[in-house]
């Protein structure tokens, strides 16, 4: 069986929400006897359409691909006020309406999802998109359950993804979903990615976060400490690190990070528990890897950020 899956593009696209995916899609079929993803760009008069980054992309017109024919349907973001436009032209509205009806899977790739939402394609589901579009898609489409915070949302038949990369990290859960986990694994190996990332991880790396508030030398601090959490990492340990007093690291960590040592590391370490909850690992090998004394606290903890234990978390996520 061969699953024909069609990118819309348009004037103003990003374009890495197009060839992301389709980079995962043609490393897919390179991993199978026969291919097994008929990937088709196409766009609402076809040609070379421009990218909001100077590159232009060949694509398909929509008259000449039957939407009865599309088995996967994804609309990559960009320009939201062209997308807008795109959903009050007729002949797009037609098309990607039929389209989305006779998919097994519909969905979009960080803004794209501006134009499903108009259509009514999406009416009712929970989506993701870009973190700085989230407010204005739901003020737009209170119908729509928005969730600003994970990576990418499966809804059904209806697949949304947050900005830009983590397009690459939906279509590779489909891949896994139709090929296996051992194909999806070498295509993360393939595209050098540093990690495969679930759906539910946030959008908001603590991380990157704080290195992006922290200034010199703070910034290489939160590094070090995210490979350290095994370790005590308390005021004595951190000001000692920075060859700082204990007073005044306290004073000037708590005034840059905006949160009290103990706070931020707390942070760290139960987003690290969030990923690792997945894995299979032992609550008990988890509460050591990440600094905790032991599972109550950890649990504890874990329940009063996330609103679940980590037993459910892990059983909902798995």
């Amino acid at each position: 069986m061969r699953v024909t899956l069609a990118i819309f593009v348009f004037d103003g696209v990003q374009i890495l929400d197009v060839t992301g995916p389709a980079a995962v899609f043609a490393a897919a079929n390179d991993c199978c006897a026969s291919p097994y993803y008929d990937v088709r760009i196409v766009s609402a008069n076809g040609g070379c359409v421009g990218s909001s980054s100077a590159v232009q992309v060949a694509s398909q017109p929509l008259a000449g691909v039957a939407p009865g024919s599309i088995d996967i349907l994804l609309v990559a973001g960009g320009d939201e006020a062209a997308l807008q436009r795109l959903a009050q032209d007729w002949a797009v509205a037609r098309w990607v309406t039929q389209a989305g009806r006779a998919a097994s899977r519909i969905g979009s790739i960080c803004t794209g999802v501006f134009l499903l939402a108009p259509l009514g394609v999406v009416a009712g589901r929970r989506v993701a998109t870009h973190w700085s579009a989230c407010a204005r898609l739901a003020d737009s489409y209170p119908d729509l359950e928005v969730d600003a915070d994970s990576l990418y949302v499966e809804d059904g038949r209806v697949w949304t993804s947050a900005g830009v990369t983590t397009g690459i990290d939906m279509c590779l859960a489909m891949v896994e979903r139709d090929l296996g986990k051992a194909v999806a694994q070498r295509i993360a190996e393939r595209l050098v990615l540093y990690a495969r990332r679930p759906g539910y991880q946030s959008q908001f790396s603590p991380v990157l976060q704080a290195q992006a508030r922290a200034g010199t030398p703070f910034a290489a601090l939160v590094e070090w400490m995210g490979a350290h959490l095994h370790e005590p990492l308390d005021v004595p340990q951190l000001a000692a690190h920075m060859a700082m007093s204990e007073r005044s690291f306290y004073r000037k960590f708590s005034a840059e990070m905006g949160q009290t040592p103990a706070r931020f590391v707390e942070v760290l370490r139960l987003d690290r528990v969030r990923q690792l909850l997945v894995t299979g690992k032992s609550l008990k090998e988890i509460a050591a890897q990440t600094g905790f004394s032991g599972t109550a606290p950890l649990s504890k903890a874990f329940e009063r950020r996330y609103g679940v234990t980590p037993r459910l978390f892990r059983q909902t996520r798995a």
